[in-house]
């Protein structure tokens, strides 16, 4: 294709995954644009992890990727995150000079803002001489197979044999997030994973949570589990009261696995006997339940759990072993059903997304040919923890190879 209006590969989308795209590809020799709506560049890099990008999680098996993410098919991240690992990226982040810490549990942040991140991918793009057009909309898609594909954008008609869709998800529409991805999808055939928001305070309504409504900004520790037998998922993490209902990384990791209408099931003492604990408090004690069970869960949860029964507001040798039971039962197997979640604004990712039935695991190329999907947009949704930056970075790889690959083989057949 020739003409200014000509490039090699249009990449929509300058977030995480596209900006790691169009730098890898613009290296590789291709003439590539980078497009994007919003204002503002890489927003989502730029809140991530407090303002320090959690950019992504050493502890992450390349062996066995898929235990960290859920999807239609988790197995379909294995290829792209065995080929890219975060050892690789760290090594990009190291020769930019941007110094990191581990956190916890593997995830690595920068010691100084997230934009040193946005700044690295934006050099990575420089260095490929990628064209960045900025804000800059994309009305419509058509393709001729004879042409490949003719993007209508607001700064004029665009064409290219190949295109990378990189428009995340609908997480966080304050920032500019949109189902253009998914519109794309469906227009070229493919199918479509109702998305959904993980990684989300869950939200609870009713009597049964007006005990608890006045508990916000409490944390604790504790083991959180959904679902039964084969599929019961538990993680061991801190836990936050809001206003509304519970958030904390132990509440945003299993809402991703939650199901509308399951219960979810809390260990206040993860690792404490607490059935034998208030049994030998009983043998020794005279003071007040309330100030004994203080002892294991913070004071302010355990008034709550004893302001609700007669039969525990007293000293506790004078308590009934049922009694002591039950609120034992309590503690460590606490069962509450959420209402819902705060939803897409207060979601960090969007699960669900382009059915990976319909792409490559190997290019991220779609049935459509040319046609790409790489980052959130597609239906891959990691844990907490710089997990899905590091989907971002391996999908982004794995595409922009595969686009350098096509290049190569389209040179020597043509």
């Amino acid at each position: 294709m020739q003409g200014a209006d000509a490039f090699d590969v249009v990449v929509i989308g300058a977030g995480a995954a596209g900006l790691f795209c169009a730098g890898l590809a613009g290296q590789r020799g291709l003439k590539v644009l980078l497009l994007d709506h919003a204002e503002r560049v890489a927003e989502k890099i730029r809140i991530s992890g407090g303002g320090r990008a959690n950019f992504t999680n050493r502890d992450l098996d390349v062996r066995a990727p898929q235990r960290h993410f859920i999807g239609g098919n988790p197995h379909f991240c294995r290829s792209a995150l065995a080929r890219y690992t975060p050892q690789q990226f760290i090594g990009l982040v190291e020769r930019h000079g941007i110094a990191y810490h581990e956190k916890h549990k593997g995830q690595l942040f920068c010691d100084g803002p997230s934009q040193q991140i946005i700044d690295m991918l934006l050099a990575e793009c420089a260095a490929g001489g990628v064209t960045h057009w900025q804000p800059c909309g994309v009305d419509e898609i058509a393709f001729a197979s004879d042409e490949g594909y003719r993007l209508q954008t607001r700064r004029g008609e665009v064409r290219a044999p190949r295109v990378v869709v990189a428009t995340g998800g609908l997480s966080i529409p304050q920032i500019g997030a949109s189902d253009f991805g998914y519109r794309i999808a469906t227009q070229f055939g493919l199918r479509v994973v109702t998305p959904r928001p993980a990684l989300v305070p869950l939200t609870f309504g009713g009597e049964a949570w007006a005990p608890y409504a006045d508990m916000a900004g409490l944390a604790l520790p504790v083991q959180i589990a959904t679902g039964s037998k084969k599929e019961r998922t538990a993680f061991l993490e801190d836990l936050l009261f809001t206003h509304r209902g519970l958030s904390g990384p132990a509440v945003l990791q299993i809402s991703s696995y939650w199901q509308p209408g399951a219960p979810l099931t809390i260990d206040f003492a993860p690792g404490v006997d607490t059935q034998a604990a208030l049994a030998e408090a009983k043998q020794r004690s005279r003071k007040r339940i309330a100030n004994e069970l203080a002892g294991l869960v913070p004071a302010r949860l355990a008034d709550a759990w004893v302001g609700q029964d007669a039969a525990l507001q007293r000293p506790i040798n004078e308590a009934a072993d049922r009694s002591l039971a039950a609120l034992a039962e309590r503690i460590a197997r606490w069962q509450i059903t959420p209402s819902g979640t705060e939803g897409y604004k207060k979601a960090e990712v969007t699960a669900g997304g382009v059915d990976t039935r319909d792409l490559s695991s190997q290019t991220m190329e779609s049935k459509q040919p040319g046609l790409y999907f790489i980052g959130e947009v597609v239906d891959v949704t990691g844990w907490l923890g710089g997990y899905n930056f590091q989907w971002a970075w391996a999908s982004a790889h794995a595409c922009a190879e595969a686009l350098a690959a096509n290049a190569d083989h389209a040179i020597i057949t043509g």
